[in-house]
């Protein structure tokens, strides 16, 4: 009975060891057959993984696994250096493109001094002129805690102050001790759609 369980307890380990996320190419491909694909997109079919591999160190290319988990595995015909490259120059364009949607942030008091309104005021304008959200807070103390309406008011000249340089993203709401307004820029919307076409 205990030669049993320590072969039910043994067999786990029996599996292999973990699974590498790297990409298969050529003499890394274990399978009898491959689904092949050409270098262009076309469909080979179904070819023995030696002539997948012959055909393209004929083409001086490399046989990669595209879909390790079909039955059998997608193979295609390409330069993986090549490949490699065009991935990491997407994966760092995404990264850049993902860095633009920076969110600044302005705390502001109820009842702020006109000079200091005109100070933040300057602060939200020159993100906004940025390109930048901003997140606007207003944050109350005490007893003005019960006057949310002169934080609103506050907040809606503030984006009337600035409405040439953006617009009212989220709209102000109470949050806690806060009230919060996000103001996005105008000129970043204009001008995407463009780069896009």
């Amino acid at each position: 009975m205990s030669s049993t369980r320590r072969g039910a307890l043994e067999q786990p380990s029996n599996r292999g060891g973990p699974i590498s996320s790297e990409t298969r190419i050529n003499d890394r491909i274990r399978v009898p057959e491959v689904r092949l694909v050409g270098p262009n997109g076309e469909q080979v079919g179904i070819v023995r993984i030696e002539d997948a591999l012959r055909l393209a160190q004929e083409a001086d290319l490399d046989l990669v696994e595209v879909a390790p988990q079909a039955r059998p595995p997608v193979c295609k015909l390409m330069d993986y250096g090549k490949f490699k490259y065009e991935s990491a120059q997407k994966a760092r364009e995404s990264r850049r493109n993902q860095q633009q949607t920076v969110i600044k942030e302005q705390k502001l008091r109820p009842k702020i001094d006109p000079h200091d309104y005109e100070t933040k005021k300057g602060h939200v304008s020159r993100f906004l002129g940025q390109g930048h959200k901003v997140k606007v807070t207003i944050m109350f103390r005490g007893r003005e805690q019960s006057r949310p309406e002169l934080g609103f008011r506050l907040l809606q000249r503030l984006a009337d102050d600035v409405s040439d340089l953006g617009f009212i993203e989220a709209n102000p709401k109470q949050d806690g001790r806060n009230m919060i307004m996000v103001l996005a820029p105008h000129k970043t919307n204009k001008t995407k759609p463009k780069a896009n076409a």
